[in-house]
């Protein structure tokens, strides 16, 4: 049981304490209107024994205990039930952003493994019902339990008797529950991946949903997702129409315990053995017992759905992290030894490759695409670690480095930009933290892209779409490269940026990259190889390997693939539309 309050909090059971005392005092509290009613009961039936008039003193005193009870419980409660769903909601709220800090300690290999929709679902769906479990489940089924035996131990000093026939079914309801626990375990373990499926499939769909229209895709394009909402649907009807019966049942049996209460007070006032002031205080007592013990079962069911989000964040949270402590070297010079790698079971992408990017000197990578050329630059920035083989920074190894030492080191510009929906200016201010605004706006000068946000509606203020959407390829490029100028790393990786771009903005964009690469280490990948003529060395890869390397005329007199490709982006150059 321990373990599933661990898991229920996502690793924090202490988050439970607040409400679930919050909630037995409450629950106990309640008790005191009910013990006000007895003793009305009690004095007006004395007064009528003796044939006298009822004590209303008495009975107007007890009436005005009452209103200072509800007076004082609501100032009571209100605070109380604020600071435990305060808790909940802000534990709740931590543990996102801690699950959000962990996912960007993780390698790139561990999100190829799982689909975004999957952590989507976790980051938002099972932390909603780790909200609920702790400001609700848990606390209501606690005190459900807890209640009984208090009430228990409290009316055995009436009639130990009633007492025992008023909760002796619950054993048997207990034993109920049990025996249905692996039952709903297997069952609920189904209905959580059919949800994370689901959810994967909307995920998918909305990623794609420009593709879906241009396309105008229907019917059988949309069965995947189809199928995957059917099957939520079944697995959610399984889980309530199996393990409903073993509720109701349950919940039979704790309600029968009053029955046998009510069967055996008779018998024992009409034996003369029994008051009936007693049997009305049982009565009183056991109704209101009763509706918590019920609660108390319902939520045990919910409680263990719960625990299987609640192990599924921990999971997450237990995942190694990239490891290293290190501190980044001052030397910015990068070297392959032997390196291989590959993603999961796909096999080797790049095969025992040796190569060294020397500092402050322009490298080119070139080659038929697939050949491994963005795999390389990722394990050189160590977004993944070689299965075999090192990769050295300044001639320490990568993984005896602190991971977010050796980021500071390098700056990214990819082919593919992605830009948050923010302003520009805080787009680019992610490059470094606390940058000041006069810095920002110094970056995109160098980058060429201060004329255009300036023509913005906002300027610098001006909230760009999702992904840079309601921006242009080369502006999303030269924000991108904005970013890196601010960064101001000595080591500069970048995915050629002009490879996809009209004319006009491939030459600011060229521009800017110049601005970037200045006196620092800068590995470039050329999809264009006229932009590798002025490097200081040309690494060609196939396959996987580096085949050659040297300097553009060196490359062409020796009349390998580079040559090879250069030919043909120089036919490429010519080509044109066939017409009539």
């Amino acid at each position: 049981m321990k373990g599933m309050f661990r898991a229920v909090t996502a690793g924090h059971p202490e988050k439970l304490r607040k409400s679930v005392f919050f909630t037995i005092v409450s629950y106990l509290v309640n008790l005191v209107p009910f013990a006000v009613a007895i003793e009305v009961v009690r004095t007006v039936i004395e007064a009528w024994s003796r044939g006298g008039e009822p004590d209303m003193a008495k009975l107007w005193g007890l009436c005005a205990f009452l209103f200072v009870y509800l007076f004082v419980m609501y100032a009571a409660e209100v605070p109380a039930y604020r600071a435990c769903y305060r808790d909940a909601y802000g534990a709740s709220a931590r543990g996102r952003a801690e699950l959000a800090e962990k996912l960007r300690k993780l390698s790139l290999g561990y999100f190829s493994r799982r689909d975004p929709g999957d952590l989507v679902n976790m980051i938002m769906g099972d932390f909603l019902l780790l909200e609920a479990a702790v400001s609700h489940q848990v606390p209501q089924m606690i005190g459900g339990l807890v209640l009984p035996v208090i009430a228990f131990v409290g009316l055995c000093f009436w009639s130990p008797l009633m007492a025992g026939a008023m909760f002796v079914s619950l054993p048997v309801a207990a034993l109920v529950l049990l025996l249905s626990t692996r039952l709903q375990d297997r069952l609920s373990r189904k209905h959580m991946r059919a949800k994370i499926d689901a959810g994967n499939r909307i995920q998918e769909y909305m990623n794609g949903i420009r593709v879906i229209k241009a396309y105008n895709l229907t019917g059988d394009r949309f069965a995947r997702m189809e199928r995957a909402f059917r099957g939520f649907m079944r697995e959610s009807i399984r889980l309530e129409a199996i393990m409903g019966p073993f509720a109701m049942v349950a919940i039979s049996l704790i309600r029968l315990g009053l029955t046998l209460m009510i069967v055996l007070g008779v018998h024992l006032m009409i034996g003369g053995t029994l008051d009936p002031l007693t049997f009305v205080g049982f009565l009183i007592v056991g109704t209101r017992v009763y509706d918590p013990l019920t609660a108390a079962l319902l939520n045990f069911f919910v409680f263990r759905y719960s625990t299987l989000a609640g192990k599924r964040i921990l999971s997450l949270m237990e995942e190694p992290e990239m490891a290293g402590e290190g501190d980044a070297p001052e030397r910015h010079d990068i070297e392959l030894r032997d390196v291989t790698f590959g993603y999961g079971d796909g096999g080797h992408v790049l095969k025992n490759v040796d190569l060294k990017f020397p500092e402050g000197k322009l490298t080119a990578l070139v080659g038929p695409s697939g050949c491994g050329k963005t795999t390389l630059m990722k394990v050189m920035a160590r977004f993944y670690d070689p299965q075999s083989g090192t990769v050295l920074f300044g001639g320490t190894d990568e993984r005896d480095l602190d991971p977010e030492k050796l980021m500071k080191r390098i700056s990214f510009v990819f082919q593919d930009v992605y830009l948050f929906r923010d302003t520009v200016r805080n787009n680019i201010a992610f490059g470094r933290e606390g940058a000041t605004d006069a810095e920002v706006e110094e970056a995109a000068k160098r980058a060429r892209a201060h004329e255009f946000i300036m023509r913005l509606p906002q300027g610098y203020d001006t909230v760009v779409g999702e992904g840079g959407s309601t921006l242009s390829g080369g502006e999303k490029q030269r924000i991108s490269i904005a970013r890196a100028l601010l960064k101001d790393a000595p080591v500069v990786l970048l995915d050629e940026a002009t490879a996809s771009l009209d004319p006009e903005n491939e030459v600011e964009v060229q521009r800017a990259v110049n601005a970037l690469v200045e006196g620092r280490t800068v590995v470039v990948i050329a999809h264009k190889l006229r932009t590798t003529q002025n490097a200081d060395n040309i690494v060609v890869m196939e396959a996987g390997r580096v085949v050659d390397q040297g300097r553009h005329e060196e490359l062409l007199e020796r009349g390998g693939l580079y040559a090879r490709l250069w030919a043909l982006q120089n036919e490429s150059v010519g080509w044109s539309l066939a017409g009539d």
